[in-house]
């Protein structure tokens, strides 16, 4: 019985690793990757539209991307998104696509880069602590109203402190690469 509820509370964990993957993915480390892209929102036609939705984007060389709209009324609306974002980074606007050009990164821009995945790993580790704390709780009720024993709780608890270890080890290694690949730039 307590081998499904572990599935439950490691699977929880294993979303906010993804989570942090992903805000780790979006932090450019000096070569051009689309999916720097993926958190900035279009106001398209009045609702916020992921870019990738309303144009294609492409990497013609290492250092730049081109983002073509199949509506060309979208450029000024995209162009817009990516100034506002926190990208660092102004599109060159021909009228029907924008381009951007990835500087190399400077010792400054890489200590903020790596201040800001820091940020991310520790919202990651709070997250699968929290999800440890639920996880407590829920076993600690179980024992109150005697649907396990003690030793069971004991047990329990083992467990999800070891896969709570497992998990924040997990984004640790994340940090280290990312923080690796933001120094070899």
């Amino acid at each position: 019985m307590l081998k499904d509820e572990y599935k439950v509370f490691e699977n929880k964990m294993k979303k906010s690793i993804d989570s942090v993957a992903a805000d780790f993915a979006a932090v450019r480390a000096g070569r051009a990757n689309a999916a720097v892209l993926d958190r900035i929102m279009v106001d398209y036609y009045g609702s916020p539209t992921p870019i990738q939705q309303i144009a294609s984007i492409g990497s013609p060389d290492p250092r730049s991307l081109v983002i073509t709209p199949w509506d060309a009324t979208a450029v000024k609306a995209i162009e817009k998104a990516i100034q506002e974002s926190d990208l660092g980074i102004n599109p060159a606007n021909d009228g029907k696509s924008l381009r951007l050009l990835f500087p190399q990164l400077t010792e400054e821009r890489r200590r903020e880069l790596t201040k800001q995945i820091g940020k991310y790993a520790e919202g990651g580790k709070v997250a699968i602590r929290n999800i440890r704390r639920d996880a407590m709780d829920k076993f600690k009720k179980l024992q109150k109203d005697s649907e396990i024993t003690e030793d069971d709780l004991k047990q329990a608890e083992k467990d999800i402190q070891k896969l709570t270890d497992e998990m924040i080890k997990r984004v640790d290694e994340l940090y280290s690469a990312k923080e690796k690949e933001l120094m070899e730039v």
